[in-house]
């Protein structure tokens, strides 16, 4: 699905009933919508999942303006218009490691229009990303050596229509006052981060400042959980809606 915004046309992928919950889905950094596309097949008969690529980011194109519409509020107005044209009124908000900024940015933003967000690898500091690098390769070699197979990754997962727009896209986080954002984060949060993600640390934070935030920690996961266990990832997705249910 392509909807047009503001000096931009973004690539917006939809998958379930619309007669169930839905969810906002924010891709990681380098990553595109593609990027959920194993989380999508465990959870598409119980959720509507709505996947975009910000502007510039995989199949949706550049900006017209780089300098006023790379920003995370203008991208809280694309996600916005994209709800809008599905008749969504109020959402559920799922997300991963830069997605994450991007997403509590919304919820910040749009505290309205989000029952529950899910933020995976959140960090609301500056990334460490050698670390992050260092994390992720050790978790993997924990998850073979306990006899959990690799995930392959999803088709399309980091393929970019644009490439030279990704990292003006992406440096939009560094626009944003995000430890300010957390105390608006009024809504019910999951934080879900691997033990191996440097982003650990910085989730705890976020998680003791948050006024309705919980923490799940996965054994032997480094940074990219998702894409490195879809498996845990969904299921501790599902397990915080149940709890939403059930409390």
């Amino acid at each position: 699905m392509q909807i047009p915004v503001q000096g931009a046309i973004l690539n917006v992928e939809v998958d379930g009933p619309a007669n169930v919950p839905s969810v906002l889905m924010w891709h990681g950094a380098w990553c595109t919508a593609r990027m959920w596309a194993l989380v999508v097949d465990q959870l598409k008969d119980d959720f509507r999942l709505i996947r975009l690529d910000v502007r510039g980011v995989g199949h949706s194109t550049p900006t017209e303006d780089p300098d006023s519409q790379y920003t995370f509020e203008q991208y809280a107005a694309d996600a916005n218009i994209i709800l809008d044209t599905l008749a969504i009124k109020r959402t559920h908000v799922w997300s991963m490691a830069w997605g994450s900024r991007a997403a509590l940015a919304y919820c910040a933003l749009n505290p309205d229009r989000v029952s529950s967000a899910v933020f995976n690898d959140a960090s609301i500091g500056a990334a460490d990303v050698d670390a992050q690098r260092t994390g992720a390769k050790l978790a993997v070699e924990k998850q073979i050596a306990a006899g959990t197979a690799k995930f392959a990754r999803p088709d399309g997962w980091n393929e970019h229509a644009h490439p030279d727009a990704v990292q003006p896209a992406l440096a939009a986080a560094g626009k944003f006052d995000l430890p300010g954002a957390v105390d608006k984060l009024t809504m019910p949060v999951l934080v879900a981060t691997g033990d191996h993600d440097p982003n650990l640390e910085s989730s705890r934070e976020l998680v003791d400042k948050a006024p309705n935030a919980r923490l799940t920690i996965f054994e032997n996961v480094g940074h990219g959980s998702v894409l490195q266990r879809p498996d845990l990832t969904a299921a501790a997705f599902v397990e915080f809606h149940k709890s939403l249910s059930s409390g």
